[in-house]
């Protein structure tokens, strides 16, 4: 059987069982969009994956699409906002396993709108799967690596944590947590064989938009048109897993936003709450 990777890298996943002594892969929010596309690749790659998410029938078809091409991959159903859900996952990893070689942080949901105006409910979701699942993850993990002398943490991120944006004000900000996170822990574990990075994206193609919609008092974001493909940032984090760097952004000319608040943050003052009028007004 063969597995066409995305529509132009032509990878497959023919003959590719991994062997023994395979890297191991976890993978979060991996039923679908990017976290989906990074399974896909790793596996590519001779990887073996372990795939969390909350909703089991689509993992158990990620699952099925890499097993029956070849490939290995187990799932884990769960619910990161859950803490005692993070430990169940780590004690079940480690017991069969002993532990992983690779953690892809990459959970997440969208919501667009104006901030105030965002249930606590869903505030507090966000919260919970973009900071909390992925400290006590990363904690958990990264200890057990430090005592097997290897491992890498990728945490997938966004150019938002750099750019305080209308629209997704607590979205960015647990993006800017997680690049000061990383930041911070890479700088911590410089001279061992541990690796930390962070991917710095774009809009992507995946159901963060349609999501985004449907959530309470969310609507569409705008940026959906300039979005990449998923397998774009699976392929980047290839790239990281045979390179290791600390920051990597996707596309690479987004580097540039490094810049942008400082130089054209007045600009953004005045510009941002008429596009977040106008985005609510295009929902309506």
């Amino acid at each position: 059987m063969t597995f066409e990777y995305g529509s132009s890298t032509g990878s497959n996943l023919s003959n590719l069982l991994p062997s023994a002594g395979a890297r191991i892969a976890l993978i979060t929010g991996a039923s679908s969009g990017i976290g989906k596309a990074i399974a896909v690749k790793l596996a590519c790659m001779q990887m073996q994956m372990i795939l969390i998410a909350r909703r089991l029938e689509r993992l158990e078809s990620v699952a099925s699409l890499i097993q029956e091409a070849g490939g290995k991959a187990e799932v884990i159903q769960a619910d990161l906002t859950q803490e005692d859900e993070h430990m169940r996952i780590y004690q079940q990893v480690i017991q069969a396993h002993g532990g992983v070689d690779i953690v892809v942080n990459n959970a997440g949901f969208g919501w667009y709108g104006f901030g105030h105006e965002m249930p606590w409910s869903v505030a507090r979701e966000k919260i919970l799967l973009n900071v909390t699942a992925v400290v006590h993850l990363t904690f958990l993990f990264l200890q057990r690596m430090k005592e097997r002398g290897s491992g890498h943490i990728i945490n997938i991120g966004s150019i938002s944590g750099e750019i305080p944006s209308q629209g997704i004000a607590l979205y960015g900000a647990t993006k800017s947590f997680l690049n000061n996170f990383t930041t911070a822990l890479y700088r911590e574990l410089q001279g061992t064989p541990i690796k930390v990075s962070v991917i710095r994206a774009g809009p992507v193609k995946t159901e963060f938009f349609q999501e985004a919609i449907h959530k309470p008092n969310g609507f569409g974001v705008p940026a959906e048109k300039l979005a990449i493909s998923a397998e774009t940032i699976a392929e980047q984090v290839w790239k990281l897993v045979q390179h290791p760097r600390r920051v990597i952004y996707v596309p690479s000319l987004l580097a540039v936003t490094l810049w942008v608040e400082a130089c054209f943050g007045w600009i953004i003052d005045r510009l941002g709450p008429l596009l977040l009028k106008r985005a609510r007004r295009d929902s309506i």
